[in-house]
């Protein structure tokens, strides 16, 4: 068995296992949106992060990386359970049709997996929904886990768009407003670091040696 597998997200910058080809390209009427948690890489299940998913959308076009492993049945088993183990979060794999950049009329493959998860908290527990812009810029520049920060994965994704030539406008914006909450947070810092030199050096002034002053001479009274 031959398969290809679609990248959108992290897989994008880093496949993380033995492929034989991959094609810079995209799949039609889905788009990336940042609503699913993971809790066990760039997040934890009390501060999870967000990372992508993909949402359906009639028209959008989403661009990424497809990778393409062949080499006979142990090699693909490998690469799949790596997958698999790596995007728990994902509850299905749906099969696509592939085009390469700059042939959009035709599929350069069929059947090509991707990771994807159904958009309903009840039935998958990892899926947090849209939220306003300004919050989940808070939730991505606050969470971090084993693998590292939320921050690092969304500006990742970024620079990884921006190498193949195919921005992601909702991305960029995203990555934006995570940069100006952690401006705010380091200003904060900045601003407590401050006061905090600020106070310390008035403690230290207070806490200066005394000068003693030499007491008078006892002088002789009359009774």
């Amino acid at each position: 068995m031959v398969f290809w597998v679609f990248g959108y997200g992290s897989l994008v910058w880093n496949p993380g296992f033995e492929v034989d080809e991959n094609v810079i390209g995209f799949i039609k009427d889905y788009k990336r949106v940042f609503d699913l948690a993971c809790i066990d890489h760039r997040g934890t299940p009390e501060l999870p992060a967000r990372t992508c998913t993909l949402e359906e959308s009639e028209g959008a076009i989403c661009w990424g990386a497809a990778y393409c492993v062949r080499g006979g049945p142990e090699k693909e088993k490998a690469a799949m359970e790596y997958l698999e183990r790596r995007e728990c979060e994902y509850d299905h794999k749906t099969l696509v049709n592939f085009y390469k950049e700059g042939e959009s009329e035709h599929p350069y493959v069929t059947g090509v997996i991707v990771f994807t998860s159904t958009p309903d908290k009840i039935s998958n527990k990892y899926y947090l929904g849209p939220a306003p812009l300004e919050e989940m810029a808070t939730q991505i520049a606050t969470a971090f886990g084993p693998c590292g920060n939320n921050k690092d994965y969304l500006f990742l994704l970024e620079k990884a768009l921006f190498d193949i030539d195919h921005e992601d406008d909702y991305v960029i914006e995203l990555a934006n407003e995570v940069r100006k909450v952690l401006g705010v947070v380091k200003s904060s810092v900045a601003i407590a670091k401050k006061m905090s030199a600020s106070s310390e050096a008035r403690l230290k002034a207070s806490l200066s040696p005394l000068k003693l002053r030499p007491l008078p001479e006892a002088i002789a009274m009359d009774s």
